[in-house]
């Protein structure tokens, strides 16, 4: 895939048709104007790109232009990948500001327009497409129009060396967005909204972006963006601060245009392929290969749970029912190179991210879904908050969190699942599962005892006993289904009654 993309269907992809987008909107921008109210007050901002949204949403939806010329829509991966952005052209580079925006230039499976715009002491400029800001390694195709426009960005700060701008986060394809930390590689991505995940899936795009030029001491780097699909109309507020964890402050507010169930809101989209007892179905060197290992949830309850990654053979959806959740991520909890022995794609290297709600977020349920894969070039993951009232059509909804992208969070104080592993057992109608714990520095690991359950089937052989090589406890068991076909796990460590550990969750399949 051409760099910084991703996405669960990578194939769907937005961008504006901006005639359309203008004829619609009596506060959308026309040039270099800004709506007559922003400009003779306090200039365009966070309402603005609200009235917009709202605007749009009492229209039908239109999608966006897929034309584009021949040489253009016709590159295949390699050929686009040979279409690179000039960093010397960098918006911004010449003043020496501490932040730099760079562009993805259209085609491939790149083809809409996304119209973006320079916002400066309030005014929105919009940013001009030349080829003059590109490298073509196979010549430039003659007759592109200045019109022809851009299909993301990428930004660039000195997040790992005060010399060098390194690449810290991509806008690219549909509403998807994504963000390293200091030392760390891309790996995982977000998205503005998800709709419909793990059935007939939708996907918004941002159709517009409005990027705000960084004062010269700036640590943070403010964008608003459009998003519109045929279910609703968004606004959105992004202020990016990249560091040792990159954050991302987000609030939106969303436009239905009808009743929306099956929404995802603050939705993550990663990769597992294969880890642990799963790596008899790959024919591969390394022992795992994966973005993410495990959904990690702190619920409203004061709960700390851990449910391991599985790519499945079949769809599998699973849902924590919860009210004001604290956090949710998909986290890459195994960080030794050694684990996956990939010297390329550097999966340790790999930012874990993680939502933190701002505000009560009333009933819902952390959803995670899991496809099957078949490639580590498929994103299978995704894992969204979903509450439990239906959007309402033309009701608008407004929701704050931040994400954390970088290393895991600490486990405040209890026991983290480091390991899990499954395999036959003795007696062939069962199955042997193996947990193992870590232990908080300073906390024995004598006086523990453990609590197992299962939806259906039995729990046998259960053993709970010191690991000298981790200085923490292996948990094994046998799971006896009977005639069941789906069963899911449960088990917490627990001194004198009260718990120490997170809780492990796991469903297995036969």
């Amino acid at each position: 895939m051409p760099e910084g993309s991703s996405g669960f269907d990578r194939s769907v992809l937005g961008g504006p048709n901006r005639r359309h987008l203008i004829a619609a909107l009596p506060l959308a921008l026309v040039g270099a104007a800004a709506p007559a109210h922003a400009a003779r007050s306090r200039g365009f901002g966070e309402a603005d790109v609200q009235a917009l949204a709202g605007a749009l949403s009492r229209r039908p939806f239109s999608p966006p232009s897929r034309d584009l010329p021949a040489a253009l829509s016709k590159l295949d991966y390699d050929a686009y990948r040979d279409i690179r952005f000039d960093p010397s052209k960098a918006l911004w580079k010449p003043e020496g500001l501490p932040f730099q925006l760079q562009f993805f230039h259209r085609g491939g499976l790149f083809r809409e327009q996304v119209d973006l715009y320079e916002l400066r002491q309030g005014q929105p400029t919009p940013i001009a497409y030349s080829t003059e800001q590109f490298n073509f390694k196979r010549g430039a195709p003659t007759g592109l129009s200045p019109q022809l426009g851009f299909a993301g960005f990428r930004i660039h700060a000195p997040i790992n060396k005060a010399t060098y701008f390194d690449e810290v986060a991509v806008f690219l394809g549909a509403s998807y967005f994504r963000a390293v930390a200091k030392d760390m590689l891309y790996g995982l991505s977000a998205r503005g909204l998800a709709i419909g995940t793990g059935g007939q899936e939708e996907f918004p795009i941002f159709r517009s972006f409005w990027i705000e030029r960084p004062s010269p001491g700036a640590r943070s780097l403010t964008i608003f963006a459009l998003l519109d699909s045929a279910s609703c109309a968004g606004a959105f507020k992004f202020v990016v601060t990249p560091g040792a964890t990159t954050i991302f402050d987000v609030s939106a507010k969303v436009f239905p245009r009808r009743a929306i169930a099956n929404v995802g809101i603050a939705p993550l989209t990663s990769m597992f392929l294969f880890a642990g007892d799963s790596t008899r179905r790959f024919d591969d060197f390394r022992p795992r290969v994966h973005d993410s290992d495990g959904l990690s949830v702190s619920n409203g309850r004061g709960e700390q749970l851990w449910r391991p990654l599985v790519n499945p053979r079949m769809v599998q959806t699973s849902a924590f029912q919860d009210k004001n959740p604290r956090s949710f991520g998909l986290i890459q909890r195994e960080r030794r190179l050694g684990a996956y022995q990939d010297l390329e794609a550097r999966y340790d290297l790999r930012p874990s991210l993680w939502v933190e709600p701002k505000g009560a977020w009333g009933p819902g349920q952390v959803r995670l879904v899991e496809l099957p894969a078949a490639t580590e070039y498929e994103d299978n993951i995704a894992a969204f908050w979903t509450p439990t009232a239906p959007l309402r059509a033309g009701r608008p909804a407004s929701f704050a969190y931040r994400l954390h992208w970088g290393a895991e969070p600490p486990a405040a104080g209890v026991a983290r699942v480091v390991q899990t592993r499954s395999g036959a057992a003795a007696n062939p109608s069962r199955r042997r599962f193996v947990v193992d714990f870590d232990m908080p520095v300073g906390v024995p690991a004598d006086g523990v005892s453990v609590s197992i359950t299962a939806s259906r089937g039995e729990i046998l052989e259960k053993h709970l006993l010191p690991n000298p090589a981790t200085r923490g406890l292996r948990l094994s068991f046998e799971l006896d289904p009977g005639q069941a076909r789906e069963i899911d796990l449960r088990a917490q460590l627990a001194r004198s009654g009260k718990p120490c550990s997170e809780v492990w969750l796991y469903r297995w399949t036969a």
